[in-house]
């Protein structure tokens, strides 16, 4: 792994490549304990210092298996973030369920929205807990979009308040949209913002609005959902790829799967091309993947070190696959 990092907040130094954890929480299907713990492992052993998880991932259990696999690790090397909004209830009576948003683990607890200061500084609490580690470095406030009010006026103040006491290193919010952060960029005192799914290879709204905010504000993006939630992450994309957590338009399907074919032209595959695009922006501090197996951290890895050959950018341009305005030469590199 590059040792090159983005600096964020208090000296938060965030590596270029970033490992989500959700699928430790059971996102879609069941993963053993052993299966996921090689799989951090793994991580820790190719160089990745920057791991992101959040009470949301299978109701803890995302937290209290990276808690187990950091367990020892020098904590000076890591940087861990999680993220308050929602609070985990005991629910004994749907103990006997499956939890219904998408993560198979049984629904001893239910979510409850807490945007207030309490309920921020109870979420951290119980993340520390469940984690066993002796702080987080970033935390995110996690897809407040019904309650932008409250978070202006209440959570971010919090973690604002959290971050100058030296509680945590760096403080900002993680969503599915580009609009609502980058009201938080330009109103609040945030550091970082995690994005997902909407500065991609395939489409990038936050090239209009939240990259250049943060550039003029100097405050970090973290890019999540780099494959459209499954769309680019494979070399050709299949009829039944997911967009947005969702079976993927056909339209857009046949979208990605003429980048691909120019991707293979110019050597590389798709999924390499989506990792090698988003972070050319300058506002663009890490990338977090969401990795399940060993194999994955393996494979993801190397795709980030491939080199993706700049004519493949003037190609798409001019398959009228990329906008001008969103070409790679339109903004600087990394230094």
């Amino acid at each position: 792994m590059a040792a090159r990092t983005t600096t964020v907040g208090r000296d938060v130094r965030l590596t270029p490549l970033g490992y989500g954890a959700a699928q430790a929480g059971n996102l879609y299907r069941e993963v053993g304990d052993a299966e996921t713990r090689a799989a951090f492992d793994r991580a820790w052993d190719l160089g990745l210092r920057y791991f992101d998880t959040a009470p949301h991932y299978g109701l803890g259990l995302s937290e209290r298996r990276l808690g187990d696999a950091l367990r020892g690790r020098p904590r000076d090397e890591l940087v861990v973030s999680t993220k308050v909004g929602r609070l985990l209830v005991p629910s004994p009576e749907t103990a006997h369920e499956r939890d219904l948003p998408g993560f198979d683990v049984p629904a001893t607890h239910r979510r409850e929205w807490d945007l207030t200061r309490d309920g921020v500084l109870r979420s951290l609490e119980e993340s520390l807990e469940r984690t066993g580690l002796d702080r987080f470095d970033v935390v995110y406030l996690h897809d407040p979009d019904h309650l932008e009010d409250q978070a202006v006026r209440e959570a971010i103040p919090a973690l604002v308040e959290l971050r100058d006491q030296g509680v945590v290193g760096a403080v900002g919010a993680g969503m599915n949209q580009s609009a609502m952060l980058t009201r938080f960029v330009e109103r609040t005192d945030v550091d970082v913002v995690m994005c997902a799914g909407r500065f991609t290879l395939l489409e990038q709204p936050a090239l209009c609005d939240l990259l250049p905010a943060a550039t003029a504000r100097g405050v970090g993006v973290v890019v999540a959902g780099v494959y459209n939630s499954g769309l680019l992450a494979r070399d050709r994309p299949a009829d039944d790829a997911t967009y947005d957590y969702q079976q993927a338009p056909a339209a857009l399907v046949d979208r990605a799967r003429r980048i691909a074919a120019r991707c293979t032209e110019h050597g590389v595959t798709l999924p390499q091309a989506a990792l090698a695009y988003v972070r050319r922006h300058p506002a663009v501090a890490s990338t977090v993947v969401g990795l399940r197996t060993a194999a994955q951290v393996e494979q993801t890895v190397e795709r980030a070190a491939a080199v993706v050959p700049d004519a493949l950018w003037d190609t798409l341009a001019g398959d009228g696959l990329l906008d001008p305005a969103a070409h790679p030469a339109a903004f600087a590199r990394h230094p």
